[in-house]
């Protein structure tokens, strides 16, 4: 019996090396972010306050990652701008609640994956970095990673701009994202 009960063991414990472990994304220690220009002269950077997603792990290989942000959760501390970003002029959240992230393979330091606003969706290259695994001081075991990237937001659908008597345009196309991640092991 006991020769079962150790064979079984290994056998759970090889199971978890061999499909990998699966982590539940920790929102009070993840953020969503961005950056773009503002009349060519400086940025305005936002965050996303409610977003979900799991990862997956098989050592420090991550083999799976699917995210899903709340659009109208953006945040860029002046109310009027968010309301401007939440309307149709940008992501038009009444239609399109979601932003969606599905990645497809990871490839030394770039995490290659799927990403969907307003119902586009596109192939993006991230820089990608494991942070590791690790327990917590309550017991939990945790693992972190950060992406980051760029994506031209026209390619999405979001078109909006106004052009400046002096020259240029008031939102640049580039956003600069940058996503840190923290799961939780899910049992």
């Amino acid at each position: 019996m006991k020769k079962l009960y150790v064979a079984f063991i290994a056998l759970m414990l090889g199971a978890g090396v061999l499909f990998g472990a699966t982590y539940k994304v920790d929102p009070v220690h993840t953020n969503v972010m961005f950056k773009v220009k503002h009349m060519m002269i400086s940025h305005v950077t936002g965050k996303f306050e409610k977003f979900d997603g799991s990862f997956e792990v098989n050592g420090n290989n991550l083999i799976a990652l699917k995210g899903e942000i709340e659009a109208a959760s953006l945040n860029t501390d002046k109310k009027e701008r968010d309301e401007h970003l939440r309307s149709a002029d940008f992501f038009d959240v009444a239609k399109y609640p979601k932003i969606t992230f599905v990645l497809d393979h990871v490839d030394g330091d770039k995490a290659y994956g799927k990403l969907t606003i307003k119902d586009v969706t596109k192939d993006v290259v991230l820089d990608y970095e494991f942070g590791g695994v690790m327990k917590d001081p309550w017991g939990q075991t945790r693992a972190g990673l950060t992406l980051e990237g760029k994506i031209n937001r026209k390619d999405f659908g979001l078109k909006w701009n106004k052009v400046l008597e002096t020259g240029g345009v008031l939102v640049g196309d580039t956003v600069k994202m940058e996503v840190s991640v923290e799961g939780i092991l899910q049992q």
